[in-house]
């Protein structure tokens, strides 16, 4: 099997699509570390591989929690003698206007999305280091590219996906790479789950990523609906790059002659925002 005597660590495995994930990559011979904070749906998923004959063993915890993140890396390396794979998939989601989210919700997501990819990645790094080999994929969304009603949410996944490119740069070289995925699946997080393909569809894609056959790519943000797949370009300066002195005038003449004229549309729709803005 693709996977035979591989170890993967998946968290937030209990449920949706890191369930879907768990379960695809173990039915492909390695073996699972499964995580979710909530403990009874972590042991559900492991007994659903086990069921199909897979191996897999359960590591509970909040991945926001330093402590708990060591013990996940732990787990995998002391069951399976080591960890080949990370994929960084727990996460929160929740909708409103930008001034609906109190400092606890910030907190919360915070803490989640973008602390819990920390720890989780850093601790799975140390440990990837002993061998000079492995692979990270953090799970973002097409949320950060913007998506209304989504702000709190499309940050930390910006964070997330800002991460891979960083850590991929960091990791150059040494065997271990990064790579994000961004999803489009029906799960309790989805705004219109009826309109989107299950989690098992789209997990065959995190299984491949941490396989072998992935081994040339690092770096990128992999997009992947049910249907198509592409990959994300990393951001970048755009031109035209505009010459000028500094001087209120000239900033506003480039502005008035070459930027706003260029200005790129927003968002995973692509909305021109140019004749949406209000004037006061």
């Amino acid at each position: 099997m693709p996977l035979s005597g591989r170890a993967v660590l998946v968290t937030g495995a209990g449920r949706g699509l890191g369930r879907a994930y768990a379960v695809a990559i173990a039915a492909q011979g390695a073996g699972v570390v499964v995580n979710d904070v909530d403990v009874e749906s972590a042991h559900s998923t492991v007994s659903m591989i086990a069921a199909a004959g897979g191996t897999a063993v359960a590591a509970p915890g909040s991945v926001a929690d330093h402590s708990s993140a060591q013990v996940m890396v732990e787990a995998c390396t002391t069951h399976f003698g080591r960890i080949d794979a990370l994929v960084n998939n727990a996460a929160i989601n929740s909708q409103g206007a930008p001034e609906s989210f109190r400092p606890e919700d910030i907190d919360r997501f915070l803490a989640v999305n973008v602390r819990g990819v920390l720890l989780m990645g850093i601790a799975t790094i140390a440990a990837m280091r002993r061998r000079n080999d492995g692979v990270i994929i953090n799970v973002t969304s097409g949320a950060h590219i913007g998506l209304a009603d989504m702000s709190l949410y499309a940050a930390t996944k910006g964070a997330v996906a800002s991460l891979t490119y960083a850590w991929a740069l960091d990791l150059a070289g040494t065997g271990i790479r990064v790579l994000g995925v961004s999803p489009w699946a029906a799960t309790s997080m989805a705004l219109k789950p009826e309109t989107m393909p299950s989690p098992d569809r789209i997990a065959p894609v995190v299984a491949y990523l941490v396989g072998s056959g992935s081994r040339g790519l690092s770096g990128q943000v992999v997009r992947w609906d049910g249907t198509r797949l592409s990959l994300l370009r990393p951001p970048s300066f755009a031109g035209p790059f505009v010459e000028s002195d500094g001087s209120q005038e000239s900033i506003a003449r480039a502005f008035d002659t070459q930027l706003r004229p260029g200005a790129w549309p927003v968002g995973m729709a692509g909305r021109d925002l140019s004749e949406e803005i209000r004037v006061s």
